[in-house]
């Protein structure tokens, strides 16, 4: 796959993806006159903006600096902690675990909603962070769901096939049932996609009839959550876990 392409994007959507803001708040911001762009007062919400550039939010700066090191950390989230570097409601944001012990401004790549668990990266890679969001590398994201029944054998073929949300279709995915419990008012399967639209996987089992219990992110790319973590720990990422993620978006 040529991946050389444009790497610019909207600027809200830029915002969404380091957690400063949801792409609505984004643009409400932005007309307010309260983002810079390298320092330039931005207006206009399909501005558009690349990973070198330095989006500024109320003083606060969203993009690695230049003699700041790399950081890349792995986080165990847990369910009902905000994907997020800040919160207006006052909730517990997955900044707010790491506490004072990664020094570096770090910011998630990506999203997991409030009641979803699993393997979340932070980093202050600004270049590594866009490509892995952005939907042209189709990186996959594998989830472990616990859905109310015994979901059919339609139901399975459905997701494969794409599930039609109401904003829009989505790509196949790959599922894989993994067991029942014997009353069979639970099936717990594994679900692989790779785009990444808003409380997508609930809604595609929703959509299909199968509301989800429980929902944990085990994969995403090549990076697999640590067996050895429990959900709130977190660690840095090893030079090997690193090189597999850069080689997935064909950072050489």
């Amino acid at each position: 796959m040529d991946c050389s392409g444009d790497q610019s994007e909207r600027l809200q959507k830029a915002m969404a993806r380091l957690g400063v803001a949801s792409r609505r708040h984004a643009g409400i911001l932005i007309s307010q006159g309260l983002v810079k762009v390298n320092g330039q007062t931005v207006t206009q919400p399909g501005f558009k903006v690349t990973p070198k550039d330095v989006i500024e939010v109320n003083a606060k700066t969203y993009s690695s600096g230049p003699n700041e090191d790399p950081v890349y950390v792995m986080l165990y989230k847990p369910a009902g902690v905000i994907t997020s570097v800040t919160d207006p409601h006052q909730r517990r944001t997955v900044i707010d675990l790491l506490g004072q012990n990664i020094k570096e401004r770090v910011y998630p790549v990506g999203r997991l909603d409030y009641d979803t668990s699993g393997l979340l990266l932070l980093t202050n890679d600004g270049e590594l962070t866009f490509r892995l969001t952005h939907p042209s590398f189709g990186v996959e994201k594998v989830y472990r769901a616990s859905v109310a029944g015994n979901i059919s054998d339609q139901a399975i073929r459905t997701l494969e096939s794409g599930v039609h949300l109401e904003d829009g279709m989505t790509s196949p995915a790959k599922i894989k049932k993994l067991s029942r419990d014997k009353s069979g008012n639970q099936t717990e399967i594994e679900l692989a996609i790779h785009e990444g639209k808003n409380r997508q996987v609930r809604r595609m089992l929703e959509q299909v009839g199968y509301p989800v219990f429980r929902l944990r992110r085990i994969c995403f790319g090549p990076l697999q959550l640590d067996p050895k973590m429990t959900a709130g720990e977190y660690r840095l990422l090893t030079t090997s876990e690193v090189n597999a993620l850069k080689e997935a978006v064909s950072i050489r």
